[in-house]
Order: structure tokens, then C-alpha cells, then sequence
């Protein structure tokens, strides 16, 4: 699938280990991909606007200070595995406010800071998640908050649930249709890695691009949940094959950035986040995306 002039120019700018990228990089990068240069250049402007991009003197572009909390979230996937530790039962709460106290904006960073760390829905005003993940319950709040939880959200730790509501919280997700998409965007992975080892530069930027971002949505996406309640071993099949793909990926794309001295951490593959209709990132008018 086509990425959308937004979602692309914010991928590319995802990617910067630090300084920017010029706007004749980010309108060749488009072209690749079937989006025009006119195109690139007004949503350039928009996303400025709205102050989802930054500028330099120098009109060269870098991500708006406001989506750096959600990047960061999403560049933690490296570290996904050493992100959780052994469960012991207890559960991660969320008591939601009253739609009526809570602005539309602060909804949609609700629904982004839920998706982003796992939660699912208990109860109406009650999102939960297993307390697996490293560190106390304080730190978990301190990054829904800066993801975009509304302040009026109450986060707490809670232990001891009846037994029918225990079960029906460990049923929340979909283990098996997790475990499915692990293995499916692990195939793919590796199918493109043959593929990429003789494929044209500009083929092979493109292809890494999309068969590399399906993958690193699984992985941003994946609510790391205990073996209790998902075993883990696909979703660390499908990890260790990204890392591999992910080197493959900036190899791709490291002469295209080169020159034109950007620097870059990784390959920009396609870190657009599709997730279910209607969960909104940051102002999307896309309504399947998430967006740094």
C-alpha cells in the first residue's frame, strides 16, 4: 500500500539520529513512492503549521518537539524484549475520566497512549493491562502521560481480581491471531531479504520501506504480554529477524541519505502504525494511523 504524503514524510523524519533533512531529499524519497512533488511540499507545510515538523534556518525539516514522545516510544523497539519481567499476577488499571470532561485532542491521545502500551478494555471506563512490564507502576503512568493520557485518567495497580473477571481480563487479547501475524511478517521478512541482496538500489529502498514497516508495526504494536497469557516465542522470532532486515533496510537507503548529509539511525521502514478504525495518532485524518 501507498503511504499517504503525511504518514511518509513523518517515517523519513522518524529516522534522523539527530539534524534534518532537506526538502529536495524528502520530495525525491516521495517520488519513489508515487507522491508528487507538489504534494510533498503542501503537506510539508501543513504538518509545519500544525507543528508536527520543525524548521532550521537553513529550511531544513526535523519532527516537531510535541510528536517526540511518541517516536521515542516507537524506536524502543530494539529493547522490547529487556522492557518486561516476570508477571506475578498483578494488573496495570486505567479508571477513564467521563467523556464529557475530556477535550476531543485528549481523547485521542487516550486512545494513542492505550494502543501504544497494551491496554485493553475490562470494563466501560476501565482499560487494563498485565503489570509486566520493568519498572514500578509510576513509570508506566509518566510515559501514558506523555504519550498523550489526559491527566484527569487515573492509573493505578490492582491485585486480586475475582476469578471470573481474572479470566475474563487474560481473554482481552487475541493470542492466537497475534502469534499468527508474528509468523506471517517474519515470512515476509525473509523472502525480502533474498530478494533485497539483488534487487535494484531504488527497488530495494522502496521494498524495505514497506515489507519493513508491516513488520515494525507488529513489533510497536505487540502489547508484550506474559507467556501466561500469549507465549512469547514468536514474537521474538519475529524481533530477531527485524533486527537482521533492519540492517538490510539502512544499507538500502544509506547512499540515497548520504547524499544529501543526512544523518539516520535506521532504515525508514514504513513506521506508520495501522491499527484498528477509529484510533487516531496526533491529529491523523487518517484514522487507521498512529503517528510519531
Amino acid at each position: 500500500m501507498k503511504p499517504s504524503p503525511k504518514s511518509f514524510i513523518l517515517d523519513l523524519l522518524s529516522t534522523l539520529r539527530r539534524g534534518t533533512m532537506p526538502v529536495s531529499a524528502l520530495v525525491e524519497a516521495g517520488e519513489l513512492f508515487g507522491i508528487g512533488a507538489n504534494n510533498m511540499r503542501v503537506t510539508l507545510a501543513r504538518l509545519l503549521a500544525a507543528g508536527q515538523i520543525g524548521r532550521d534556518e537553513r529550511g531544513r525539516y526535523r519532527l516537531g518537539d510535541g510528536t517526540r514522545p511518541v517516536a521515542r516510544r516507537m524506536a524502543t523497539w530494539r529493547d522490547a524484549e529487556r522492557r518486561t519481567r516476570r508477571w506475578d499476577g498483578s494488573w496495570i488499571g486505567i479508571h477513564l475520566a467521563a467523556a464529557g470532561d475530556v477535550a476531543r485532542a485528549e481523547r485521542r491521545g487516550r486512545e494513542r497512549a492505550l494502543r501504544l502500551l497494551g491496554f485493553g478494555s475490562l470494563r466501560s471506563g476501565l482499560a487494563v493491562r498485565p503489570n509486566n512490564l520493568r519498572g514500578p507502576v509510576d513509570e508506566v503512568r509518566s510515559e501514558l502521560r506523555a504519550i498523550g493520557l489526559p491527566g484527569s485518567d487515573l492509573v493505578c495497580e490492582l491485585r486480586e481480581l475475582e476469578p471470573g473477571i481474572e479470566a475474563e481480563a487474560r481473554g482481552l487479547w487475541d493470542a492466537e491471531e497475534l502469534r499468527r501475524g508474528h509468523r506471517q511478517r517474519a515470512r515476509e521478512l525473509r523472502a525480502s531479504a533474498q530478494h533485497l541482496a539483488s534487487a535494484p538500489a531504488r527497488e530495494a529502498m522502496v521494498e524495505s520501506f514497506l515489507v519493513g514497516g508491516r513488520a515494525l508495526r507488529e513489533l510497536i504494536l505487540d502489547p508484550l504480554l506474559p507467556d501466561e497469557i500469549c507465549p512469547s516465542d514468536e514474537r521474538r522470532g519475529l524481533h530477531a529477524e527485524m533486527k537482521e532486515y533492519d540492517r538490510l533496510g539502512r544499507a538500502a537507503w544509506a547512499e540515497f541519505l548520504s547524499g544529501y548529509d543526512v544523518p539516520h539511525l535506521r532504515a525508514p521502514n514504513g513506521a506508520r502504525l495501522a491499527v484498528t478504525p477509529g484510533l487516531r495518532g496526533t491529529d491523523l485524518e487518517e484514522k487507521e494511523g498512529i503517528q510519531p
